[in-house]
């Protein structure tokens, strides 16, 4: 693997759910695997993805906070939200430029529509959702969703917006359809207080989760109608996160109980609980790779002097029965650390990703063709980031140190990073899935696979 020198960068070093910056503005491929957008401060620099050489640099009015780019590969997004104002920039035209004010009513989150033409904006305190038109520059005003940064996504094939709406002491999901931007279906949940929707990857179905205080998924269908209601338990604190498999099959249910449940399509039941035990003893052939460190002699120092030696790390592999380092979270504070908030599908559906938050440096790997735990990868420390490749069973993770952990179902490795004082703290995988960005908290660089003839 090839590694290219470290540029500056803002917005990376984590989330803010995990202590650290916002993601917003981190580094972030276009679509069409051309470019890689970042933002430095107030500038936004666009470089070729192959060569990392800069084509594009524009200058906001202020610092940026959050950066996406358009479907279509064209328009980059720059929110400057301490502004309340949204930038767009023009990849193949420099002198193109647009600049949406959103004055008085602020700015929560923007993202863009799927035609890469409108943009959709959030308000402050969600008092209003507006579309504004590039094409025609003409606003469209929607009601105010419940939650700014989720509740609120487009159907796959990009013909709906689902948003979660709260009034009349009632959850609701309205549907619009995405050229009129008008309401085409109204959806009230049977919850106390949903927290996010999900759309399923077919387009079939939408799924949304209650509070944690109550154990409750429902997912309706497209024509408005209730499928199921789940719930695995009462009187505990209930689910962390739903994530449907890449066929829209498969529903996987990260719970506090410790506990992933993978529901099938047909009866709403669980196909798999994915279990999370203290100590692993079966089944028999599952693989238990444990990170090891150890002092390595540095090429070119003196052997007697004290920079002669540095940490590295491997792994190994450990015979069952194996003891899985556990921390037990104080129960008396809100949102304890503890239960299956990571669940992470490969691209073809073949594997799931689990992480139980009081094992923080522990990977479970499951195999659904089986149907049984196939892979367990225990670190030395908690992993930030796990994220398969867009197009092949390869997964990749960092931990906020020196170091990627890569597995594959033909095994495990880790890889040093060859930049010094570089602390991986999160990940994006370009679209092609050959190479994919590592950024710490003001820096990243690109990683690069070489093909087998020239490794």
């Amino acid at each position: 693997m090839d590694f290219s020198e470290s540029y500056r960068c803002s917005g990376g070093g984590g989330s803010k759910e995990g202590g650290g910056q916002s993601q917003e503005c981190a580094p972030c491929y276009s679509p069409n695997g051309l470019y890689l957008a970042t933002a430095v401060e107030y500038r936004l620099i666009i470089r070729e993805v192959e060569t990392l050489r800069v084509v594009q640099l524009y200058a906001c009015l202020d610092r940026i906070d959050r950066l996406e780019w358009a479907d279509n590969s064209l328009y980059v997004l720059c929110g400057l939200y301490a502004r309340s104002i949204i930038q767009v920039w023009a990849v193949d035209q420099p002198d193109w430029t647009c600049k949406i004010d959103e004055g008085p009513a602020g700015i929560a989150r923007t993202l863009w529509a799927p035609d890469g033409l409108s943009l959709v904006c959030i308000a402050s305190f969600q008092i209003r959702t507006t579309i504004w038109s590039l094409v025609d520059k003409k606003c469209t005003y929607l009601r105010g969703s419940k939650h700014a940064n989720k509740g609120l996504a487009f159907s796959p094939d990009g013909r709906l917006l689902a948003i979660l709406e709260r009034y009349d002491y009632k959850d609701h999901i309205a549907l619009y359809d995405v050229h009129s931007w008008k309401e085409v279906l109204h959806i009230t949940c049977d919850t106390s207080d949903a927290v996010d929707l999900r759309w399923s990857p077919d387009g079939t179905y939408i799924a949304v989760w209650d509070s944690v205080l109550t154990y409750r998924v429902q997912v309706f269908t497209l024509e408005g109608t209730l499928a199921t209601t789940y719930s695995a338990y009462q009187d505990a604190l209930g689910v962390k996160d739903v994530s449907w498999n890449a066929s829209g099959e498969l529903l996987s249910v990260g719970s506090f109980d410790e506990r992933a449940r993978v529901l099938n399509h047909v009866t709403w039941q669980p196909l798999l609980e994915c279990t999370h035990p203290k100590q692993i003893t079966d089944p028999q052939h599952v693989v238990v790779y444990f990170e090891m460190e150890e002092l390595a002699p540095v090429h070119g120092s003196p052997l007697k002097s004290p920079r002669s030696r540095e940490v590295k790390s491997k792994y190994m592999i450990k015979d069952l029965p194996v003891s899985i380092p556990t921390s037990q979270p104080p129960l008396d504070v809100p949102f304890p650390k503890l239960g299956v908030g990571q669940q992470h599908w490969s691209f073809d559906s073949q594997y799931l990703l689990t992480v139980n938050e009081n094992q923080p440096s522990t990977v479970w790997i499951w195999d659904m063709a089986a149907m049984e735990l196939s892979s367990v990868l225990s670190h030395s420390s908690s992993i930030l980031e796990a994220k398969w490749a867009p197009n092949s069973c390869t997964l990749v993770m960092v931990a906020g140190n020196g170091r990627i952990y890569m597995w594959t179902p033909a095994g495990a490795s880790i890889i040093h990073i060859p930049l010094k004082n570089f602390a991986a703290r999160s990940l994006v995988w370009s679209p092609n899935g050959q190479n994919f960005t590592l950024t710490d908290s003001d820096a990243f660089c690109c990683a690069y696979f070489v093909p087998e003839e020239q490794a």
